[in-house]
């Protein structure tokens, strides 16, 4: 049985998924980033998340060279955030507020929830990369809500 990659996509667009910034450093320490929804936790013990990064992507020398990222959950509020790591851009850390912790990584404040994350492991995952990182400092705030990507669209939680 042969798998349309259009069909497939928008198969895998059913599922709703939360909206992802994931960061890091380049070989030169700077700020490098990209819009994810590819982000799913993998183990409580140890504390380990995962993503992938397309082979394509201008940001996974960077992100293979580096040791560290950060997963920014974004807010409801935080579309444009999504939007505009999800484009490329000249500069898109120009004016930006961002904090870092002890990685260095970019951490989006006002986020519903921030990782720091030690890669462990990469593996082949067919035009992606997965990463596997394990969780050394995180933050959260359960009284906002997430920002929603569902069949192609943001959506909004009820």
């Amino acid at each position: 049985m042969s798998i349309d990659p259009r069909a497939f996509r928008s198969a895998l667009g059913c599922f709703a998924t939360g909206v992802t910034v994931i960061t890091t450093l380049d070989p030169k320490g700077r700020p490098v980033g990209f819009t994810a929804n590819s982000f799913n936790s993998v183990s409580l013990e140890p504390p380990l998340v995962l993503f992938s990064l397309g082979r394509r992507a201008l940001s996974l020398r960077a992100f293979l060279s580096s040791h560290d990222f950060a997963v920014n959950v974004l807010a409801a509020d935080q579309q444009w955030l999504s939007d505009l790591f999800g484009k490329a851009a000249a500069d898109r850390w120009a004016g930006l507020d961002f904090e870092t912790w002890d990685s260095g990584c970019p951490i989006l404040p006002g986020a519903v929830a921030n990782f720091e994350c030690h890669t462990r492991y990469t593996h082949d995952g067919g035009d992606h990369v997965i990463f596997v990182g394990e969780v050394g400092a995180m933050a959260y705030d359960d009284q906002r809500r997430p920002l929603v990507f569902h069949q192609g669209r943001y959506r909004d939680l009820p």
